[in-house]
């Protein structure tokens, strides 16, 4: 059995998890378990309070990941302008999508679910399920941009925001 490389993310480094959006490595600690003693990643989500135990050799195939470089947090942006794609499909087979698309922790496929689910003042109303997967596709949106660009989460909604309005003026 080969070993997985061990992933290179350090304590007090801000990573995301795929189903839980962006959190901090407190610290690396050993435990055991069942009698195996395990190296895990101590991850704290502060906004949802919880904390996450990760095996280290398995943070890299949950798909663990370091922050978006800047690059892609633009791309991700750029995305928001874009015409929404809304697909003809029944809304349970949608919802589906959507909810795999955020737990992808891809944030490109992230801004994809904003752009689809934004709704403007004068359009028809939501409904309860598409505000909530807009709502936790938003929330995981600008905790990365915020994340990336020094933590203020204020400021990420708004630029976010901006980006909303700017393809709709």
């Amino acid at each position: 059995m080969s070993k997985a490389k061990k992933p290179e993310f350090r304590p007090n480094e801000y990573v995301v998890y795929p189903a839980h959006g962006v959190g901090q490595i407190v610290s690396i600690e050993k435990q055991e378990i069942a009698g195996i003693t395990l190296e895990l990643f101590v991850i704290s989500f502060e906004k949802d309070k919880m904390t996450l135990r990760v095996p280290t050799h398995k943070a890299t195939d949950i798909g663990m990941r370091s922050l978006s470089s800047p690059d892609v947090i633009s791309k991700a942006l750029d995305t928001l302008k874009g015409k929404a794609k809304v697909k003809r499909a029944m809304w349970s087979r949608r919802a589906q999508e959507y909810e795999q698309k955020i737990n992808s922790g891809d944030l490109i496929a992230i801004a994809e679910v904003v752009r689809d689910l934004h709704r403007n003042d004068e359009q028809r109303e939501q409904s309860y399920s598409e505000r909530q997967l807009y709502e936790a596709a938003l929330e995981r949106l600008t905790r990365e941009v915020a994340a990336v660009s020094g933590g203020d989460e204020v400021a990420a909604a708004k630029q976010v925001d901006d980006m909303l309005l700017s393809r709709a003026a």
